[in-house]
């Protein structure tokens, strides 16, 4: 643990086709974290029987729904690691494929528990006083969904008004406007805004002010939810806020 303050594990055990399966998982990083590239270390094991083959798969399927949906500062290292281990010293027969419901309900709850240790870090995260979930849905495909929840969650100027409570939806509609993507219409959930800040692409209808903004803004998880409206994919992507003890924390440490 270097700046991480919370030990992240996870442990559980779950009945599968009449034979107990334990897993449990840890991770660490509370800094420089975004997919693919980041100072950031998972590992988890369990104790089915699965083959080569099916792990290898399974623990990219895993990464791409967990530790590659988070993001703290959008800053990267080359050091990141997430490591799926399979003991099998469980009674479940063998898993040799990837289309019986045995490996569906094992894969899933690897799944859960990645995210959990994904959500850990992020809550964990330098200075942070905010958990936000990114949610974009109706998009024509997920990598659409995917690269406009990001370009939220990087935002610097989003996650220092979260962390300041201000209901600032002009910096969240212009991220979506220059995430690359053709101007879509959108508009936030009651999660965020409480009322519709866009409807397809016009004037807002009403907004939130004062008291009631505060009072949404102020919690400590947040859910900004983005209608793009054209299509059915959908991504979601968790972050936090910017403080100034992330400031303090990045201007004091040396590695």
């Amino acid at each position: 643990m270097t700046t991480d303050t919370l030990a992240e594990a996870v442990s559980r055990q779950v009945k599968i086709d009449g034979h107990t399966i334990t897993l449990s998982g840890i991770s660490k990083g509370a800094g420089m974290i975004r997919p693919n590239m980041a100072t950031m270390l998972g590992f988890l094991a369990f104790d089915a029987k699965v083959a080569q083959p099916v792990l290898a798969e399974t623990v990219k399927y895993v990464a791409d729904r967990s530790f590659n949906c988070i993001t703290i500062d959008g800053d990267t290292s080359t050091n990141d690691s997430f490591i799926l281990i399979a003991s099998g010293k469980a009674s479940l027969p063998k898993v040799t494929s990837t289309d019986s419901p045995t490996y569906t309900t094992l894969c899933d709850t690897v799944t859960e528990i990645a995210q959990e240790l994904a959500q850990l870090i992020v809550r964990d995260g330098e200075g942070a006083t905010k958990f936000m979930t990114v949610t974009v849905e109706g998009g024509k495909d997920v990598a659409e969904c995917r690269q406009i929840a990001y370009t939220i969650g990087h935002s610097r100027l989003v996650k220092t008004a979260f962390y300041v409570s201000d209901l600032n939806l002009g910096r969240i509609l212009a991220t979506i406007g220059y995430a690359g993507r053709d101007e879509p219409r959108c508009r936030q959930d009651r999660s965020v805004s409480g009322r519709c800040a866009r409807r397809k692409g016009g004037r807002p209808q009403s907004r939130v002010q004062g008291e009631d903004g505060q009072r949404v803004m102020k919690k400590s998880e947040i859910l900004i939810r983005v209608l793009l409206s054209r299509g059915k994919a959908a991504a979601t992507v968790w972050t936090c806020d910017l403080s100034h003890d992330y400031v303090s924390i990045n201007a004091d440490y040396r590695s």
